[in-house]
């Protein structure tokens, strides 16, 4: 099974539905554990939690300063320009305070704060990483998803390598004006979720595309938004063209523009991409050997180079 490049990815005619399935995985992630999900749901908490998960994996037993500190994340976060030094420290804080972040006991040097991440930070990461891996299987037939789940390795060797390449990816770094105004809003990306999820199983190729009837005050109530701010958020797209609704004062079904959700699409083939080249890696590292003729039905079916 050999990595599937983003171009592959993002032309396979299976990627609509596997955007629909991760939005609905995560979409289950949020309603799970929802105070979890608002500490990430802009993204530029989803930069910093990644980044920090990231520091917390690389952690080794032989050097106990290793890992997660809290001046490690500040420098990443400020050579990003994710946030502040200030933002950056009180996120810290807020992860702490509720229980998705902890200190390391008996560290050597009480001049540093190490840090790891709680069972439920750990299970939720796992969880996000396990859905994509299983979406990318449905591309090539692959085992993914399993192999990862019967080798934790796996998950602690690729997402901090897929965290690095994204954070410094600047095509993910920076998303479209298109999408980018409901992503930089806070659970703006959940709200992108939903719609995402809505969106019909069967190709539509037409400039408008129907996903139903959608109240924002149901929306903002399951994803405990305010109304203002996701008012702000669906004015801006309104006015710009990208969705609206078939009646007057936001009555029947929503549309969302052909361009709106190719801008999606191809922007979250880069997270795709850069979780199957982390996953592969991953592989390499650890000596493991997969079937290599599972992909090439699927690849040959949807036309691409097997």
């Amino acid at each position: 099974m050999r990595p599937l490049t983003r171009t592959e990815i993002a032309v396979h005619p299976l990627f609509p539905t596997i955007e629909k399935q991760i939005a609905e995985h995560l979409i289950a992630i949020h309603l799970r554990t929802p105070r979890l999900s608002r500490l990430k749901a802009s993204h530029r908490k989803w930069l910093m939690t990644h980044s920090l998960f990231a520091l917390s994996l690389q952690r080794r037993d032989d050097d106990p300063l290793s890992g997660l500190t809290a001046t490690r994340f500040v420098e990443i976060v400020m050579k990003l320009g994710a946030a502040s030094r200030n933002t950056a420290t009180a996120f810290l804080a807020e992860l702490v305070a509720y229980k998705f972040l902890r200190d390391v006991p008996d560290v050597p040097d009480r001049r540093v704060r190490v840090l790891e991440t709680t069972e439920t930070a750990y299970d939720a990461m796992k969880a996000w990483f396990m859905g994509h891996m299983a979406c990318l299987d449905r591309l090539d037939g692959g085992q993914r998803e399993a192999l990862a789940l019967a080798d934790p390795r796996i998950f602690r060797i690729a997402q901090p390598m897929a965290a690095a390449h994204l954070v410094e990816d600047p095509i993910w770094r920076d998303p479209p004006d298109s999408i980018g105004h409901f992503l930089w809003s806070d659970l703006g990306g959940m709200v992108l979720h939903d719609l995402i999820a809505r969106i019909p199983g069967t190709p539509n190729p037409a400039e408008r595309i129907d996903v139903g009837r959608l109240s924002l005050p149901e929306l903002s109530e399951v994803y405990m938004i305010s109304a203002t701010n996701l008012k702000r958020m669906f004015t801006k797209a309104e006015t710009e063209g990208l969705l609206g609704w078939d009646l007057p004062r936001r009555r029947g079904s929503l549309w969302l523009s052909r361009r709106f959700v190719d801008d999606y699409f191809q922007w979250q083939s880069a997270k795709f991409a850069a979780l199957e080249e982390a996953f592969h890696h991953a592989l390499a590292e650890l000596g493991i050997a997969t079937n290599t003729t599972a992909s090439q039905p699927l690849l040959a079916e949807a036309g691409l180079p097997a």
